[in-house]
């Protein structure tokens, strides 16, 4: 079927559009059409919206079991969330700030001026604290060198390690990246994680004066920002506002082809549409596109990969020596810190006065794990004695087995960037979500309301 497909309707006084994918992505998308008028059917494969931002309930505590946060460098959410009704909402975490521990098990507070864990300032006293004096001496040596190199660099962690070494990249920014995007920063594209950053070296001659312009750019008070109740609040009220804009949502509707003005679904079924829009993650579009078969893909025989797999182990725990904080709002682990599989904890009830509400004087601790740290054939009872020992490991203390009222697991897919990630380049096909967008919340809501005005204003 091409774009010239019999199926193209004729555009009436209302325009058609079909949003393939209910993330955060395809909800915006097909809450925006339908508030502008536009006659809008979103196609969901599975039996709930949200994507990666959900809630689950561990010892009568909700909570989200996915993305908690969002970066609050931009306005994107803030503005979403006011035009929601939670605009009064949005909340900052405890400004204790996290830890990291390093390969050699050290743990230390995680330099305040950095950015992804790029120091603002190499010779700071925190930053000599995690990397040493002759670490932080040679990415001093930052602001000797041409602003031009490494600039050309297309992935984090190469201009990294070219403009301040290999302790640099090691020990801070790598298990800052791997805790926030679930990647090494040799397989991060500078222009996605970092917006900028290349450009303000250019400007600054400098790494650090880059990261320090880009700070002192954004908007004043913490980086990232969270929702009273729970990020999944967006998606409650996001869904709310597509019932109300009249756009049928249609749930186990697994979508198989796609043209500029069509979409097929796996029982035949045929939809035509003026405007196409595929709002999906990296994996899905290339499971859809028939660019990754990992065992999940219609007709598939294999098993599922676990490539990319993120498990999360959400411990709910009674233990007054937690009341001290003894690791800020959190840790992120550096690969090779002995004894400790997980890649990061968040210590929940400190880092969000919210969460601290629910639990009533009890602690939620989120440890996360990638594969193969953890896998599908890691049972139930393996994980939460191996969430208790990390947890017990990272903070720096004993937590007690028996102190445990509550346990949950979730399995996200990670990201994706091989082959087919970005999908398959359709003329006419709007394309949003974390395949063109990145992981980060703020950068997927500011991309989908980005496409929806050029759908709505387009060029003549």
């Amino acid at each position: 079927m091409t774009a010239g497909s019999p199926f193209r309707p004729d555009v009436g006084e209302h325009a058609t559009a079909v949003v393939v994918g209910g993330g955060v992505a395809g909800l915006v998308v097909a809450r925006d059409l339908g508030k502008a008028g536009r006659r809008v059917t979103l196609l969901e494969a599975s039996a709930r919206l949200g994507g990666e931002v959900q809630r689950h309930s561990v010892a009568g505590i909700d909570l989200d079991s996915g993305a908690e946060s969002f970066a609050t460098k931009t306005d994107a959410i803030q503005t979403l969330a006011t035009q929601l009704g939670l605009g009064n909402e949005i909340v900052n975490p405890d400004p204790r700030g996290a830890w990291v521990i390093q390969p050699d098990g050290t743990a230390f507070e995680l330099p305040k001026t950095g950015l992804l864990g790029i120091p603002g300032t190499p010779m700071a006293k925190d930053v000599i604290d995690v990397i040493g004096t002759g670490a932080a001496l040679r990415a001093e040596m930052d602001s000797l060198l041409p602003g031009p190199v490494g600039a050309k660099e297309q992935k984090l962690g190469p201009l990294v390690r070219r403009r301040m070494g290999r302790a640099v990249l090691d020990k801070l920014v790598t298990p800052v990246v791997q805790g926030v995007h679930s990647a090494h920063p040799d397989d991060l594209d500078v222009e996605r994680v970092a917006p900028g950053l290349r450009q303000a070296l250019l400007h600054e001659n400098s790494l650090a004066r880059a990261v320090r312009a880009l700070r002192e750019a954004s908007p004043a008070g913490s980086a990232v920002g969270g929702i009273r109740g729970g990020t999944v609040r967006l998606v409650d009220e996001l869904a709310a506002d597509l019932e109300m804009y009249g756009v049928e949502v249609r749930f186990g509707a697994r979508v198989t082809a796609y043209e500029a003005h069509s979409v097929t679904l796996d029982t035949g079924e045929q939809l035509a549409a003026d405007t196409v829009v595929v709002a999906l993650g990296g994996r899905d579009a290339a499971r859809l596109d028939g660019a990754l078969d990992d065992g999940t893909s219609q007709g598939s025989t294999g098993s599922a990969s676990e490539t990319g797999l993120i498990t999360l182990a959400t411990l709910v725990v009674r233990d007054p020596a937690l009341d001290a904080a003894p690791r800020g709002t959190g840790v992120l682990v550096a690969p090779g810190a002995p004894g400790i599989r997980a890649k990061a904890l968040t210590h929940a009830t400190v880092k969000w006065d919210w969460v601290a509400e629910r639990a009533e004087g009890r602690h939620v601790l989120r440890l996360s794990y990638s594969a193969p740290a953890v896998g599908r054939a890691t049972s139930d009872d393996e994980l939460r004695s191996l969430a208790i020992d990390d947890a017990s490991r990272i903070l720096g203390l004993s937590v007690d087995p028996a102190s445990v009222e509550g346990f949950a697991r979730v399995e996200w897919d990670g990201p994706y960037r091989g082959a087919g990630s970005a999908g398959r380049e359709v003329p006419g096909v709007v394309r949003v979500g974390g395949a063109v967008a990145g992981r980060g919340l703020a950068g997927v809501v500011a991309d989908a309301r980005l496409k929806v005005a050029e759908i709505l204003s387009p060029e003549v």
